[in-house]
């Protein structure tokens, strides 16, 4: 099994960086649309490593179809043919608040998005006229001035990020990949991805070969009681910023925890960030994450999702992991599978 892991440093410091954590092992690298740009960084990365990269996610709704198909198709010249575009839909604050832009219907949306983008892709390789009509945007007009023609590489592969039935389904439907979100358990998995997978292959006329799964899973690592109990620590922060999201509920409801939902929320309405986090107890933390030594959350990831996927994303959040970690867990992801 493959192991990425995320470019989190500023623009500035990217390329350093992304040398650093090939040289742990890291297979890919993959970015966050935070505090800076999400493509700018691979930019960097690409052209000191040879390792896979990613945006997970760039978020998709308040883009047009032909930026994210223009940086797309350059990232994936930069890299050599190691680009994949990982989308995302965000939640309704951010896009309308945030973004300054318009939601509705975001699985349709995402959808189309990924439709246009596979559109523009084959015009530009010669394989079909731009001749896309889609509710949420048209693309009909591709003057040769502004074709860039065939890439070396071919097109990037599109992955979508999704929780719920209906974006998984999309996904399924049209993408080439399902970047599963890292809130997420064993249960929900096989209870509500993997059967909404299922139906969205079955709609599109596919089969399981045609989507890659890159399961997202959240890491807490150490070895010292010291470096496990901040591990722990970092991952609950992030277990109750999640929890707190209603978009989140299903995987607590699924758990049984759906009670929690509207209480992390009420939390976080408040800035009662540290409550936020004691809410999450030990069994949650196992359940929705995985902790422990190396060897220990190595085998845990690969029991996990061993049976659906050959890579996976690893997020460290909030806490001081070490690089030696980094490097003794991507080893063990390894020798697990």
């Amino acid at each position: 099994m493959k192991v990425d892991v995320q470019l989190n440093r500023r623009p500035e410091d990217a390329a350093e960086r992304a040398q650093e954590l090939v040289a742990l092992g890291a297979d890919g690298l993959f970015t966050f649309e935070g505090a800076h740009d999400v493509f700018v960084p691979l930019v960097a990365a690409s052209a000191v490593t040879s390792a896979d990269l990613m945006t997970n996610v760039a978020v998709a709704l308040p883009r047009s179809p032909l930026h994210l198909a223009h940086t797309a198709y350059d990232l994936q010249t930069l890299s050599r043919g190691r680009f994949r575009l990982g989308l995302g839909s965000q939640v309704r604050p951010h896009i309308e608040k945030r973004y300054g832009a318009e939601w509705s219907r975001p699985a349709a949306r995402m959808r189309e998005a990924v439709l246009a983008i596979k559109a523009i892709f084959a015009a530009w390789e010669g394989r079909a006229p731009l001749k896309f009509q889609g509710e949420f945007s048209t693309h009909t007009l591709m003057p040769p001035t502004f074709n860039p023609g065939p890439n070396p590489y071919g097109p990037p592969e599109i992955c979508l990020g999704a929780l719920g039935p209906l974006m998984t389904r999309a996904a399924a439907e049209v993408a080439d990949g399902l970047l599963v979100m890292p809130f997420n358990s064993v249960r929900h998995f096989r209870e509500r991805t993997v059967p909404a997978i299922d139906e969205g292959l079955e709609r599109g006329g596919r089969s399981r070969s045609d989507l890659a799964i890159y399961p997202q899973v959240i890491v807490g690592v150490g070895r010292t009681p010291a470096e496990l109990d901040a591990a722990a620590r970092g991952v609950r922060g992030l277990l109750g910023f999640y929890g707190s999201t209603p978009a989140y509920r299903p995987v607590l409801e699924v758990e049984g925890w759906a009670d929690m939902q509207p209480e992390l929320n009420t939390l976080s309405k408040r800035g009662e960030f540290a409550a936020m986090r004691e809410l999450i107890d030990d069994d949650m933390l196992a359940t929705l994450a995985v902790h422990g030594t190396p060897e220990q959350c190595a085998a845990q990831i690969v029991a996990r999702f061993g049976d659906h996927a050959d890579r996976v994303c690893c997020y460290f959040p909030g806490y001081p992991v070490s690089d030696v970690h980094v490097a003794e867990l991507i080893s063990a992801v390894k020798a697990a599978s």
